[in-house]
């Protein structure tokens, strides 16, 4: 029998006053949730982030068939945060530190066959100083609860527990896997084990291999290779080809057991003078990005977690994005190998470097991290630093290490904000906000190393910190902070010794009472916490083929009082196309060209308006854009003299969910005008209801924030969902879901 896996994602009990220390529970009060599940419902801002970091506690009652007495049961977690303390029927089987990486147990031994068993965890939310990234303040937020997946696993006496399969000589005509098969053997004696090898691409299976191997007693590690293989698709950007490979495993009369992953057949490493991507330079565009989410924090299902990575791509048109500050979601990952996107990850922490149990901890972060994600084709770099640490140079000659001999295929590195500072990586990183809005936007690399020559050089942040910008600040700052991106991707595209930068960030997000607004909110993102665009996002978003989409932007609400000083002068419009016409009131008013000379290092430079011809005098007109590519109009944007709401808006990123699986999706309500433009300022509330089998993440009555705002909305079962929301001039089109 192969191995099956429980998604155990259902009918948990779970009670948020728990005290170890109390012998009688029959008073308890617990609850039913299910997974992912944040242990408090948190507000938006301006609450204290103590209020999650307490102690709870999950029981889930489970059955195992008298058919399995023969069996190895293993109980996985993907992430709890951030320490957890687990027990089978009583029986303590363990405890995990962290709440980034996964982990399991075998409970073989604990549980009952034909009869009900009890899983029970405990786990502990507080910032304790054992665990990485915790011993002093760090700037986001680490909420708690079990967040991730769990499953229950039941496999043979002798099971393949992971597979480490490298691609090698990916440019030559005979490329190769080198593969490392990681084998659990529970009987008394080595085996030998036939393993049948399946390589199988989008048109099926291309190949099929036998390799014997010896599975000694306990744990064991089989190293072969397979050459010659022919007729294999790269993964690159454009094209993200993903093979699957199947590892069988017989062994007569006691096990049979099928492991499987997916590859991807790509050369990445970052060079002197730049990123190569399969032999090609390509200069790296990207965004951070923190994994949380308004009011539940890191608990969001799959197919959120994948919307995220497709935001960045599709959406803001990135190529890279670094996983700030931890390993994040297999689902945002698995998406991210999917569509193309780069990942470079990294290791739990925040500038804090703690004592010796802590560094101990740090390291296993380092080999869970490389375990779990190094079959990846989207992750091209390991960040083994703690981010913006000082050196340690016993510490970080450690994490090396410990990369290097788990992982020899991709290049290290770690993320600094101090010059001159030891490099030990493999390619120097850097945060570098040095750009106020003045001359100088990005340094020299020599000036930030230290050296005398040049090395591997990657930008992992700017701008942030230095501007933040909310997305209903007024005109002019929203213009300067996507000018501020704008200017360093220019500086990085002009820079042949630096391969790429990575904008602090994506998405706004919940931090400690130190940082941010004052709110527990960073507003440094390009877009805001629930994924809504500021004036920023629309650089990144311009910087794509327009044969793949036109993109038109003018970064103004055109109105003539919201500038200082009035007027919407000098006027950036972020777009790709070849030229934009402009019509103010009917009456075209000129042809405007990029701004190639000025912004060379970008591929699409934005248009600038400093002047237009025959400029209105006491009347306000009506604007109107024209975007062409090739001497065709490709897109049209129109701005109406006096915006008043006509509608609220209703937009579903899904409207079908899946029901066997934990399942969400966002709706967008917008409060827009006469041509379908956002109304900033108008301070409206929507009143959400919802019927059928689903619930609100988060309340139902709820302000818009600069004229919109999201929900995702949860599944909880197979049927039909509808939300309806209302504000006080507008009911919005019903949203239907469908569950199946």
């Amino acid at each position: 029998m192969t191995r099956t896996i429980t998604n155990l994602y259902k009918d948990w009990n779970y009670c948020s006053d728990f005290d170890e220390s109390m012998t009688d529970w029959s008073h308890a009060v617990f609850e039913k949730v299910s997974l992912p599940h944040t242990n408090i419902m948190l507000p938006y801002n301006y609450f204290n982030e103590t209020v999650y970091q307490f102690i709870s506690c999950y029981k889930k009652s489970f059955d195992l068939q008298p058919a399995c007495k023969r069996k190895r049961v293993f109980v996985d977690f993907e992430g709890i945060a951030s320490y957890a303390k687990l027990y089978v029927n009583g029986h303590n089987i363990g405890e995990h530190k962290g709440g980034y990486t996964p982990f399991s147990f075998e409970i073989t031994d604990e549980v009952h066959h034909g009869s009900s068993n009890e899983l029970t965890v405990i786990v502990d939310s507080k910032e304790r100083d054992d665990i990485p990234p915790f011993g002093y303040e760090i700037d986001y937020l680490t909420y708690g609860g079990i967040y991730r997946e769990a499953y229950l696993r039941i496999v043979d006496p002798i099971f393949i527990e992971n597979a480490f399969v490298r691609t090698a000589d990916v440019l030559d005509e005979n490329r190769k896997l080198d593969i490392s098969l990681f084998v659990n053997n529970g009987t008394n004696a080595a085996e030998n084990m036939l393993v049948n090898v399946r390589l199988k691409g989008p048109e099926g299976y291309l190949l099929e291999r036998r390799v014997n191997v010896t599975a000694d007693q306990g744990k064991s590690r089989a190293d072969f290779s397979i050459c010659d293989l022919g007729h294999i698709q790269l993964w690159d950007l454009e094209h993200p080809h993903m093979y699957e490979i199947e590892f069988e495993c017989l062994v007569p009369g006691i096990a049979s057991d099928i492991y499987t992953t997916r590859i991807g057949f790509r050369d990445a490493k970052v060079r002197e003078d730049g990123f190569y991507l399969n032999g090609r330079k390509v200069k790296l565009r990207g965004l951070n990005r923190h994994q949380s989410f308004p009011y539940v924090g890191y608990a969001m299902p799959e197919r959120v977690q994948k919307k995220d990575a497709e935001l960045l791509k599709y959406e803001l048109k990135l190529n890279v994005v670094r996983t700030s500050h931890y390993p994040q979601s297999r689902h945002f990952l698995d998406r991210c190998d999917e569509i193309g996107l780069l990942v470079f990850e990294e290791i739990p922490g925040w500038q804090h470097i703690g004592d010796e149990k802590w560094k101990e901890t740090a390291y296993t972060h380092v080999k869970e991290m490389i375990e779990r994600d190094w079959n990846r084709p989207s992750v091209f770099i390991w960040g083994i630093r703690i981010n913006e640490s000082g050196d340690d140079h016993d510490f970080y000659t450690e994490t090396n290490r410990i990369a290097r001999e788990w992982d020899p295929s991709r290049q290290t590195t770690g993320v600094r904000c101090i010059t001159s500072s030891e490099l030990l990586e493999d390619v120097y990183s850097m945060n570098d906000f040095i750009h106020t809005g003045e001359e100088i936007v990005l340094r020299d690399q020599k000036e930030v190393t230290g050296l005398d020559r040049y090395v591997p050089y990657l930008v992992t942040e700017f701008n942030g910190h230095m501007f933040p910008t909310k997305r209903f600040d007024q005109e002019e700052r929203l213009v300067e902070h996507a000018m501020r991106h704008l200017r360093v991707h220019d500086a990085v595209g002009q820079d042949p010794h630096i391969s790429g930068a990575i904008g602090w960030c994506a998405f706004d997000y919940n931090t400690h009472f130190g940082f941010g607004s004052g709110d527990r909110i960073c507003y440094h993102g390009v877009m805001d916490m629930f994924r809504i665009p500021k004036f920023a996002a629309a650089f990144y978003r311009s910087q794509d083929d327009p044969r793949k989409e036109a993109v038109l932007e003018p970064m103004t609400l055109w109105t003539r009082g919201e500038r200082s000083g009035g007027g919407i002068r000098p006027l950036v419009i972020f777009t790709n196309c070849d030229e934009v016409k402009l019509y103010i009131g009917g009456t075209y008013k000129g042809t405007f060209k990029p701004e190639r000379e000025q912004y060379a290092g970008v591929e699409y430079p934005p248009v600038m308006i400093s002047q237009i011809e025959g400029e209105w005098g006491d009347h306000w007109h009506e604007g109107e854009f024209a975007g062409y590519v090739s001497g065709t109009e490709v897109i049209r944007r129109k701005f109406s003299p006096d915006p008043v709401p006509v509608k609220l808006r209703a937009e579903a990123d899904d409207v079908e969910l899946i029901s066997d699986r934990p399942d969400a999706t966002r709706i967008v309500y917008t409060l827009v005008d006469q041509e379908g433009n956002l109304l900033p300022f108008i301070p409206e509330y929507i009143d959400l209801t919802i019927s059928g089998p689903g619930e609100i993440m988060g309340p139902h009555r709820t302000a818009l924030i600069g004229g919109c705002i999201a929900v995702w909305i949860r599944a909880q079962d197979k049927g039909v969902i509808t939300v309806s929301a209302q504000c006080s001039q507008f009911r919005a089109e019903d949203v239907v879901i469908s569950v199946h």
